[in-house]
């Protein structure tokens, strides 16, 4: 095949051992690999060896002499010791993948959070100036990106192989992952879970620009709205300022300042109200009724989209303990999606 139909530059990249490192701990991650393979891959000669040199040395054809066998103190000895060895290897092994996981996991501060939404067969992606995009991801280089990923219908996985991320994108929930790309270039992204008929179409790619270039890209896109101002909008036109304005003869929770503060609960326990909190009240009403109000909110699962849930969750993060208003006005900037 020749180059110029993608062909052999495909072949090649395929043929490299290690996909590119261009992520800020892709290094570290290999090197982790590569001392798995290591150990294991010695632990397995060294038994196999042993396996066939004992089964030469001593096979009962031989006649080889057993007077000369180590005694029983010696065996436990020798037993022990190796037993010692192995435990002191594989223990360094799990302090060293638990202190790799614990950094990846917990992740330095995030310059942005990006959110992600899994949908068969695409990935949708709205950055935190509202500038959407489908199958593509900008992003700068050298600052600590956070994707929020959940999912509209099945199990979606997030991987990008270049920058060792793979996480599950999960209908229901929203999981967190952080990068930071340290190399400009375009990396292809895939899901890799099996997700229905079309799963090997959901392609795309992340696109690491220069801080400059990256600005430069978001100010190309036009004027855009921000989702705390479409999530305004969609509070308005799905009715819920009727109730949690307090306009109403029905009386509704205050949501001013709710985030990231503990809500007491009619069934006399506490949730913390986070991210997940806020979905299931828009989803579940009944999941988690509020102390001291009834349980009359209807649920809009099946009306509103993961991505409308997502806007509306940052305009509620935006309110301010004393926007006990919910200002109308601010409920009127910016259209629905």
């Amino acid at each position: 095949m020749s180059a110029e139909h993608g062909y052999l530059p495909d072949i090649q990249e395929g043929l490299k051992f290690f996909p590119e490192q261009a992520s800020s701990y892709a290094g570290e991650l290999d090197l982790f690999f590569i001392g798995l393979v290591v150990v294991c891959g010695f632990m397995t000669l060294l038994v196999f060896g042993l396996i066939v040199f004992f089964s030469y040395r001593y096979h009962a054809d031989r006649q080889k002499p057993r007077e000369k066998l180590p005694s029983a103190k010696s065996s436990h000895r020798i037993e022990l010791s190796v037993l010692g060895a192995m435990f002191v290897i594989f223990m360094g092994i799990f302090a060293w993948s638990t202190h790799l996981y614990l950094d990846i996991y917990r992740g330095p501060e995030a310059a942005m959070t990006i959110n992600v939404v899994g949908k068969q067969w695409m990935w949708k992606v709205q950055h935190p100036e509202g500038v959407r995009e489908i199958n593509t991801l900008h992003v700068p280089v050298g600052e600590t990106v956070e994707l929020r990923l959940t999912s509209e219908d099945v199990i979606h996985s997030f991987y990008v192989p270049d920058f060792r991320v793979k996480h599950d994108a999960v209908p229901g929930t929203y999981r967190k992952v952080w990068f930071e790309a340290t190399k400009p270039g375009e990396y292809r992204l895939f899901c890799a879970e099996y997700c229905g008929s079309y799963h090997s179409r959901m392609r795309g790619k992340i696109v690491a620009m220069q801080p400059a270039d990256y600005e430069r890209w978001l100010g190309d896109q036009g004027e855009q709205v921000a989702p705390e101002v479409q999530g305004a909008s969609l509070f308005r036109s799905y009715g819920c300022s009727g109730c949690h304005l307090g306009k109403s003869d029905v009386r509704a929770p205050s949501l001013a300042g709710v985030y990231g503060r503990p809500v007491p609960l009619a069934s006399g326990g506490t949730v913390m109200a986070d991210e997940a909190y806020l979905r299931d009240s828009i989803l579940q009403p009944q999941k988690h009724v509020v102390a001291g109000f009834a349980p009359i909110m209807p649920s809009y699962s099946g009306q509103i989209s993961e991505g409308e849930i997502l806007q509306i969750i940052a305009y509620l993060k935006s309110l301010q303990p004393e926007d006990q208003a919910l200002n109308p006005a601010a409920m009127t900037q910016g259209d629905a999606p």
